[in-house]
């Protein structure tokens, strides 16, 4: 854990070491505001709820979260650092948690900035805060399982670009895959239990289960499992890279 956690200062540092990370979290607390008030319609809906805040959050974080994540390898294999942060006393799996909980903990603090949000609903009416709270603690999860694909994404590549596009791409197709229009291609010729299975594997699925106040075991399984299976694959990334 210690060896983790010099690692995750490390990346904290060079995330807060440019404007960068500052513009990042100005406009995700903006996009989030105007979701909220405007494209959400909170004020037409008469209803003192987060709903529409939370409903954006999977759609924010395919564009969003990649963003973060792209440079965690990408950036280390194209400047030539990865040689010597890998030469440190610290195995490659430490390296790979580490970088990962940096970029939560900032993805993390990007979500908190929002809690003006939450007092100007509770101002203008009287929420429900344990549904909100679950919520948010939800959102935290998603973030981190995007992370862990993101992570996995730029350990392949050394272009920051194609870390992005293609932890979008990864992204867009568990948050997706839950959604009738995806099903409906398989409900033709595949048997149930594979269709049931392809939708367990949604984030809006789960994230919406959530959202409705309750944290079922199944669903926090279900994102620590994604972010274990996608760090574990970044590790081997990693060390292959390392061999190679």
């Amino acid at each position: 854990m210690r060896n983790m956690w010099i690692i995750a200062k490390r990346e904290l540092y060079g995330y807060f070491a440019t404007p960068m990370a500052f513009i990042f979290i100005a406009i995700f607390v903006a996009l989030n505001g105007a979701f909220t008030f405007y494209i959400g319609r909170f004020f037409d809906r008469g209803q003192a709820t987060l709903e529409a805040f939370f409903s954006f959050h999977p759609w924010l974080y395919l564009l969003l979260v990649p963003a973060v994540a792209m440079r965690l390898w990408a950036e280390e294999r194209k400047s030539g650092t990865i040689e010597q942060l890998l030469t440190l006393p610290i195995t490659t799996a430490d390296a790979v948690v580490g970088k990962h909980l940096a970029a939560w903990i900032f993805c993390g603090s990007a979500l908190a900035l929002t809690f003006p949000i939450w007092i100007t609903v509770s101002y203008l009416g009287d929420p429900d805060n344990g549904v909100i709270a679950v919520s948010y603690f939800g959102s935290f999860l998603m973030a981190g399982a995007f992370l862990s694909i993101g992570s996995c994404m730029s350990a392949l590549t050394r272009n920051q670009i194609v870390a992005f596009i293609a932890a979008s791409a990864v992204c867009f197709i568990f948050t997706m895959s839950g959604l009738d229009l995806v099903l409906n291609f398989f409900r033709g010729w595949a048997p149930g239990f594979l269709i049931d299975a392809i939708a367990a594997t949604s984030f809006l699925v789960r994230f919406e289960s959530i959202t409705r106040g309750v944290i079922e075991l199944r669903d926090l399984i279900f994102f620590l499992s994604m972010m274990v299976f996608w760090l574990f694959a970044s590790t081997v990334a990693v060390d292959s890279k390392k061999a190679a």
